[in-house]
């Protein structure tokens, strides 16, 4: 069975993948956010599993995952409230975390809950290509998921050839060498980087992720590549107007 996240790749459009914090603001908001995203025209949502040492997010995401933990956010709670997810939803949904809580919890264990509650990909910024290669890539497989790796501006050419070789699915192209953040537009630095991606022909398309915050970057983003990710500007969104505002956040952006 092909997974939601090739069969949407296909699709002939511009994707939007939004990224959240689960139990943000309140515990009970994960399931509810889900379920708005894709009613409002959302491509893919990426789950953001809270974690008390986050590299790669700046002070937004940070702040998000920091509540989220004080509301009693955990791995087995977030399995608890995806249980029936896919009654409602049939986008792609990717679990976007740090690979310390899925350790805990046991990687085979891990994936199989992914796959019975019907998650289609996962994003560990902190698990490396090769280790995945060579200790994970054949339970990752076993249980239908697809690993997203990152590739940012510093990325050699070598590297990144190699990321595409193990790749099923779409490479998460970090914008710029910072954490995640709303900027205000991309400069000449990253349009050479996204060119420079574009002219490699990679097998894997591409979506670009960190500093994405409204219709105008998302168009520059999505100029060279397959997608965009929008994480801190979507969480300042619910920070300040909750939930139940999502629609108005999503007819900003397309």
């Amino acid at each position: 069975m092909t997974n939601r996240i090739n069969k949407k790749l296909q699709e002939d459009k511009k994707l939007l993948s939004i990224y959240f914090t689960a139990g943000y603001p309140n515990i009970d908001d994960t399931v509810t956010t889900i379920q708005n995203l894709e009613k409002n025209g959302v491509d893919m949502i990426e789950i953001g599993l809270p974690f008390s040492d986050p590299l790669a997010d700046g002070p937004t995401i940070q702040a998000s995952s920091t509540q989220a933990l004080k509301n009693g956010m955990t791995s087995e709670l977030l399995f608890e409230q995806l249980k029936d997810i896919r009654k409602t939803v049939s986008i792609p949904l990717i679990i976007m975390g740090y690979f310390n809580p899925m350790l805990q919890y046991g990687v085979d264990a891990f994936c199989k809950k992914c796959q019975e509650i019907g998650i289609d990909g996962l994003i560990i910024p902190d698990l490396p290509v090769d280790v995945y290669h060579s200790d994970y890539k054949s339970i990752f497989e076993s249980y239908g998921l697809i690993n997203i790796f990152l590739i940012t501006p510093q990325t050699s050419d070598e590297r990144i050839r190699f990321i595409d070789s193990v790749s099923d699915g779409f490479i998460y192209m970090v914008s710029s060498a910072s954490t995640t953040g709303a900027k205000s537009g991309f400069g000449d630095e990253q349009e050479a980087y996204f060119t420079r991606i574009a002219n490699m022909k990679l097998n894997n398309p591409q979506i670009v992720g960190f500093g994405i915050s409204n219709s105008d970057t998302f168009t520059q983003a999505t100029k060279y590549a397959k997608g965009a990710i929008i994480g801190s500007a979507f969480i300042k969104h619910v920070t300040n107007n909750g939930v139940d505002t999502i629609d108005q956040f999503v007819k900003t952006i397309i």
